[in-house]
């Protein structure tokens, strides 16, 4: 039987109908076409997209386990309010933990492993260009993703990753700021100098330092739209 290995396959899968319905929800959220406090409108989404309403509960249990709504029994899915606290806490464990397993990690890298940082950042460089925040947010994944997978630390790896499906929104919302990925590529730059040079310490802060900013970009965008539309909005 003759063997077909010269198809180009695609690297990514199609995306599920649930996918979908997940993405586009997400993007009017972060985008802030869907503003907090606000419903989102499930039979007009079943209507303009000529489905059921069950891959859109389906969606809605994803969104609310990741932090972008509440669903409530008599008002239906609500986009979730961000507030500076739950930023400040998410960020600080999150800096912590990644600090700690970048410095335990230092010295396992292997030079494949740093070829691979240098490539998802190559990647994320082509998504600022064209100011593909979510295609950067799938790329940024995978760099934090390798230092976390080779600490060897089963647990801190589910920890943080459980800490981040959670809390996505935080990170999604904070990489659309302007000027957010590039400040990134660069951090990203120093952090594989570090690994390079078998830097446990500096590795440590500077992956800190990582999170520490996207925190802080973040606490003042919400505190610029605190201000914006009053204390009592």
């Amino acid at each position: 039987m003759h063997k077909m290995g010269s198809l180009d396959y695609p690297v990514e899968k199609p995306m599920t109908l649930r996918e979908q319905i997940v993405d586009f929800i997400k993007d009017s959220i972060v985008s802030g076409r869907l503003k907090p406090g606000e419903r989102v409108p499930e039979s007009e989404i079943a209507e303009n997209l000529g489905i059921s309403r069950t891959p859109i509960r389906e969606a809605f249990r994803q969104l609310e386990s990741e932090g972008f709504i509440t669903v409530t029994p008599r008002k239906g899915a609500v986009v979730s309010p961000i507030t500076d606290r739950d930023v400040k806490e998410f960020y600080e464990i999150k800096s912590l933990l990644e600090g700690y397993a970048a410095k335990t990690a230092c010295n396992k890298m292997t030079d494949k492993e740093i070829k691979r940082l240098e490539a998802l950042n190559a990647s994320m460089v082509k998504c600022e260009a064209r100011g593909d925040f979510k295609g950067f947010f799938r790329y940024d994944n995978d760099f934090h993703a390798t230092f976390l997978r080779t600490c060897g630390n089963d647990k801190l790896l589910a920890m943080v990753h459980g800490l981040v499906q959670q809390f996505e929104r935080f990170r999604m919302t904070a990489l659309s700021i302007p000027g957010r990925m590039e400040v990134s590529l660069k951090q990203h730059i120093d952090i594989i100098d570090a690994f390079k040079a078998r830097d446990a310490t500096r590795v440590e802060s500077l992956v800190i330092a990582n999170a520490e900013k996207g925190r802080d970009l973040l606490v003042e965008e919400i505190l610029r739209e605190k201000s914006k539309h009053g204390p009592n909005n």
